[in-house]
């Protein structure tokens, strides 16, 4: 009886703190958004692990933090960066529990995207290590899509591939 109330307690505890870092995780993902939105510069560049990478919708948008800042700051200057909100989240833990990855939908000014990341718990703090920011297709409207990507995108695969 009591192995297994001691194994009920350890598995409780550590559901809660499952849970506990979910929130936080939750908390900062919103946070940072909100950030954008409010183009509060430092509050949302300070939720990125110092080594971070950034990647955009667009195929050359792949950006370390500081570069990231330097391409955005002339948005948060002018008042007007980006605004997403979470319409679903789903977040994931590795087995030490200081790694954590995520996907959500956002609701954005380019209608629904979706993010996905890496995040690092650095001290008592979860940081964004890796963010990817994608525009959603809906499937019937592929062929489309592709007719107004194919002239600039050509050009960007032919450069590409000559490296």
């Amino acid at each position: 009886m009591k192995k297994s109330f001691l194994l009920l307690l350890c598995i409780s505890t550590f559901a809660i703190a499952q849970t506990t870092e979910k929130d936080k995780i939750n908390q900062l993902l919103d946070n940072w958004h909100k950030a954008a939105a409010e183009t509060k510069f430092d509050a949302y560049f300070s939720a990125l692990a110092e080594d971070a990478i950034y990647i955009g919708t667009d195929a050359t948008e792949n950006w370390n933090k500081k570069d990231f800042q330097v391409w955005a700051k002339p948005f948060f200057d002018k008042g007007s960066a980006w605004s997403f909100t979470a319409l679903e989240r789903h977040i994931y833990f590795d087995k030490t529990g200081k790694t954590a990855w995520f996907d959500e939908l956002l609701n954005t000014q380019m209608k629904i995207c979706r993010g996905s990341g890496v995040l690092i718990k650095v001290g008592k703090e979860w940081k964004i290590q890796h963010y990817v920011l994608s525009m959603t297709i809906p499937n019937d409207e592929v062929d489309a899509v592709i007719k107004v990507k194919a002239p600039i995108e050509d050009a960007l695969i032919s450069k590409l591939q000559k490296k």
